[in-house]
């Protein structure tokens, strides 16, 4: 339990992130991200919500779980997926943000590293572009996101989808991912977007052993150092199934315990696939104290 608020101990935490048309303020506990793959074969739920209308159901039912956010992706990023067209993604998620973008007041985000899908979903109600390539896939992208003033997430990856888990290798994985994501900063910067808009993501899962997933998780404090607000995407990933014993063994309450420990280390916002579990958890955590060490006052 830590005694001092976590703006005395991170003094470089972000306290906001300006999107296309709001602003998100951060306080003690993570927004929660949840995820919607519109997918045949991402690692977790591929094939699931693939139809507009799984999908939309599947979205409205995290916001009542409390979603804070939504990410909607067309194109599965697990390692070895094979990469698909932008038409085939258009198709995907197109439709989706068409019928949710009136339905729903909290922001929308589009997972992709296509500026044509980037433009079509934040044409259709999209407030951020989350880019496993740090806007690094696409040289368009970062013009995009300049031009449309989007909120940017900019992810480290080793590699490729299709090469990343081969045999990635750092001297130092938590200095090495800092200084990248400080790179792209100042690059996204100097491409004309504005540093209030860009949120960093580690990248857990994307180039890492199992040894520098844990690692990363530890020192995700180190990145406030950077002054951007931190995403983190660790949600049923297979360092969890390692780490529990069993790789078939279900990962959501090590996804929910993994989440407790990022909230203690001031991190914004987790991307997850069970939303409810993982807020009501953070709630519970933070009520009895395990963030700053001070109490939430709940009514009687």
């Amino acid at each position: 339990m830590h005694s001092l608020p976590l703006s005395e101990r991170y003094p470089r935490r972000a306290t906001s992130w300006q999107l296309r048309t709001r602003t998100l303020q951060f306080g003690r506990l993570p927004l929660v991200m949840g995820i919607v793959n519109v997918t045949p074969d991402s690692f977790s739920d591929g094939g699931k919500f693939l139809t507009p209308q799984a999908a939309v159901d599947q979205a409205l039912r995290l916001v009542d779980e409390g979603a804070d956010l939504l990410d909607i992706g067309g194109e599965s990023t697990r390692p070895d997926a094979d990469p698909i067209s932008a038409q085939e993604e258009l198709q995907r998620i197109t439709p989706v943000f068409k019928a949710l973008a009136p339905r729903v007041t909290i922001p929308l985000s589009i997972d992709t590293s296509k500026h044509i899908v980037a433009r079509a979903a934040l044409a259709a109600g999209a407030e951020i572009i989350n880019d496993v390539t740090a806007l690094t896939g696409d040289p368009q992208m970062p013009e995009l996101a300049a031009e449309t003033a989007a909120g940017v997430c900019a992810m480290h990856m080793q590699g490729t989808p299709q090469t990343m888990q081969d045999d990635p290798r750092y001297d130092d994985v938590v200095r090495e991912v800092r200084d990248y994501l400080q790179g792209r900063l100042e690059a996204l910067v100097a491409a004309g977007i504005a540093p209030d808009r860009v949120c960093l993501d580690p990248g857990i899962g994307f180039g890492k052993t199992h040894a520098h997933n844990l690692t990363l998780m530890a020192h995700c404090d180190h990145l406030h150092e950077l002054g951007r607000p931190l995403l983190v995407g660790h949600s049923r990933k297979g360092f969890l199934g390692k780490l529990l014993g069993d790789p078939q063994v279900d990962r959501t309450l090590a996804t929910v315990g993994a989440a407790l420990a990022l909230a203690s280390q001031g991190v914004q916002m987790i991307r997850v696939h069970d939303v409810r579990p993982v807020r009501e958890a953070l709630l519970a955590f933070a009520a009895a104290g395990g963030i700053d060490g001070r109490e939430c006052q709940l009514d009687d």
